[in-house]
């Protein structure tokens, strides 16, 4: 393991993750590394998104470049959700305006024993980029980052982007066995990908799960809580603050905290005053509406201030949007939200 930077005890991030009372309310983005900023542009111009995950510099590049920017107090390790998949062998690519395509399509469970187990020497960019990234950071946290089981298993079995899942579900409600092997398969691949991160010097973790908002909560608990519940497991053997975020999982946050989270990510449409009963004594992230930022400064920075005013009754907050980063924000209003975050009186 990497020897922490002995600032990092102090970040106002990891203080709110662990519970405790930061100096300010931390704030950070989800897609804060990319598609938004002309950094960004500029140096992924011509190179493909796996192959930008693939480049230990330019991964370190990206991910630095809103910490620079907008002074967030936390950095997002750049990635993507099927890097892992990529790394052990399976054929896929990210198609721009599709997103990733999977060749051959898991169907059976001979399809689930093909696909090999990730091991460090998969991925040595990602140890590399971690440990520069930390050296770069100082006492500013990296959070390690993977897709949740049924997410990265929803683009395995469909073959790409779905909004109805419907196969997936098929999998998983005619084909039990299929499914559970699938889930194991995933579920050890992103702990072992999220052990490499930490080890490597992340100081905490964020699990993803984008499409979990469509599943029932008996289904959730019954067919996909105990996979995430291992992965979550297995970070925290090491010791770092969890954040557990899905889309459109209102029905789901109690079940995604009971799952292993320390930090529940809440996304716009449920209200902090309504998410925080339903977490329990867990610390909640979120949850500005993300389109917020191409309103009025002023009318971004109310609707700021009554996020932040909601999370005083959770048992700790870390300020951030509701979902990822659109791609067409302006720099600048990030840039003034992060200051009217961080300056916000406790």
């Amino acid at each position: 393991m990497t020897t922490p930077h002995p600032g990092l005890s102090e970040s106002p991030f990891l203080v709110a993750a662990r519970g405790g009372q930061p100096a300010h309310t931390p704030v950070w983005y989800m897609r804060q590394a990319g598609r938004s900023l002309p950094e960004y542009l500029k140096v992924r111009e011509g190179i493909g998104m796996l192959e930008s995950c693939m480049d230990a510099d330019l991964v370190t590049e990206i991910t630095l470049q809103p910490v620079r920017r907008y002074g967030v107090d936390a950095a997002i390790f750049f990635s993507d959700i099927v890097l892992p998949l990529k790394a052990v062998g399976v054929d896929l690519d990210i198609k721009p305006g599709v997103g990733p395509v999977v060749a051959s399509p898991v169907r059976t469970l001979a399809d689930v024993e093909a696909i090999p187990d990730l091991v460090p020497e998969h991925v040595p960019y990602i140890s590399q980029a971690v440990r520069q990234l930390v050296a770069e950071l100082g006492a500013t946290p990296l959070i390690g980052f993977a897709g949740a089981p049924f997410t990265v298993a929803s683009y395995l079995v469909e073959g790409g982007p779905s909004k109805e899942h419907a196969r997936t579900k098929a999998m998983m409600f005619g084909a039990p066995d299929v499914w559970d092997a699938l889930m194991r398969k995933i579920a050890g691949i992103a702990a072992a990908y999220l052990r490499i991160q930490v080890e490597a010097g992340a100081s905490a973790v964020q699990l993803f799960d984008s499409w979990a908002g469509a599943l029932t909560p008996a289904d959730y608990r019954d067919s996909v809580m105990p996979h995430s519940q291992r992965v979550l497991a297995g970070a925290g053997e090491l010791g770092v603050p969890r954040i557990h975020f899905g889309v459109g999982t209102t029905n789901l946050l109690g079940l995604m905290g009971e799952a292993g989270a320390d930090v529940v990510g809440v996304d716009w449409r449920t209200p902090l005053d309504r998410a925080i009963p339903l977490v329990g004594d867990r610390v909640v992230q979120g949850n500005l509406d993300p389109t917020l930022v191409f309103a009025p400064t002023e009318v971004m920075t109310a609707r700021a201030a009554e996020v932040i005013e909601a999370g005083r009754a959770a048992r700790g907050h870390i300020f951030n949007l509701g979902h990822g980063v659109i791609p067409s924000t302006d720099p600048g209003q990030l840039t003034a939200l992060t200051e009217f975050v961080q300056s916000y009186p406790r």
